[in-house]
């Protein structure tokens, strides 16, 4: 009897290029790309007083996908026989292999190295401790109930890259306060998450906050660590100079995040994605238009005394003319 080999299920297709897509970028969580991105082009946007030039804007662009994409897929590499077992995260095996989670980390790490290339020497310089801060997370759930910390601390990468970018210098204290800013709310929204994943850590004998300490501790930390996020963001607003529009976001923002802890308080899987996922999405979407509104603003009025200024100067001739 001829053996038969089957390449896919009976009755189904194998999958198209743009399904492999769609599922290579659910894998390693495309989306969760709102979270970093916005605190990133909002120190670009101080940085550079408005928009850099073209060529920085895309560079910096690109590296910031490059670098959470790298992250990413390594984390899904080393997390990978954990996630086929976690009722949570088992869908991941069947969105790719193991294999292409770890070539995919190789490009884009390669992808990453080139565009801080492109950037400025500081970036080049820096581009190794990067790649050891956005990788090394992965590893730290292995060994410490504080991978939320490490987490937080890859992410404060992006804010102080796209201001390194922009300026070549990380001389003044704002990209730092953006960095600090970005490390407690990290640190605070996923410990928010990891309390879908207590029973399953500590049946697999991983290390987590609320796998040691308990979900309700972990929740009051997370509570603190955003106290401080708001008052780092109000402070670098102030230290920044930036106009009434970064006030107005930082009062909108500080509503998202009591909504983001009163929404956590459910055992309600839903709700804590919902607290995790669109409450930490528009913290970074509001930061960000706040920034660059009020740097609009800044322009607008530096525009209007200008224009001030030029007629009275024509004014002043023509008054002086008369007797």
């Amino acid at each position: 009897m001829p053996s038969v080999i089957m390449t896919s299920p009976p009755g189904k297709s194998p999958p198209g290029l743009l399904s492999r897509l769609f599922g290579t970028l659910e894998l390693i969580k495309f989306s969760h790309s709102v979270f970093a991105l916005p605190f990133a082009l909002s120190a670009m946007l101080v940085a550079a007083q408005g928009v850099p030039d073209l060529a920085t804007l895309l560079w910096i662009l690109w590296c910031l996908v490059a670098a959470r994409t790298a992250a990413m897929a390594f984390n899904r590499w080393a997390d990978w026989d954990h996630d086929m077992f976690n009722p949570r995260t088992k869908r991941r095996s069947q969105l790719g292999s193991r294999r292409s989670t770890m070539v995919l980390c190789v490009l884009a790490l390669g992808a990453f190295v080139f565009g801080c290339a492109q950037l400025n020497f500081l970036c080049l310089m820096l581009c190794p401790v990067a790649c050891v801060m956005v990788l090394g997370y992965s590893l730290t759930k292995r060994f410490t109930a504080y991978s939320h910390a490490f987490l937080g601390l890859a992410l404060a990468a992006a804010p102080m890259g796209a201001w390194a970018a922009t300026t070549g210098s990380l001389a003044s204290i704002q990209p730092w306060m953006l960095a600090a800013a970005v490390w407690y709310w990290v640190f605070g929204f996923d410990l928010i998450y990891a309390t879908q994943d207590v029973d399953f850590d500590r049946q697999a004998q991983l290390h987590s906050f609320p796998a040691r300490y308990g979900v309700k501790a972990s929740l009051r930390l997370a509570r603190v660590l955003h106290i401080f996020t708001w008052l780092i963001l109000l402070a670098f607003g102030w230290i920044a100079g930036l106009e009434m529009p970064y006030y107005i976001a930082m009062g909108l923002i500080f509503f998202a995040l009591i909504a983001e802890h009163i929404l956590c308080r459910s055992t309600d899987l839903a709700r804590i994605n919902v607290a995790f996922f669109n409450m930490n999405a528009l913290v970074g979407l509001i930061l960000v238009v706040g920034v660059g509104v009020s740097i609009f603003w800044q322009w607008n009025w530096v525009w209007e005394q200008e224009l001030m200024d030029l007629a009275r100067a024509r004014s002043t001739p023509e008054a002086g003319g008369h007797p």
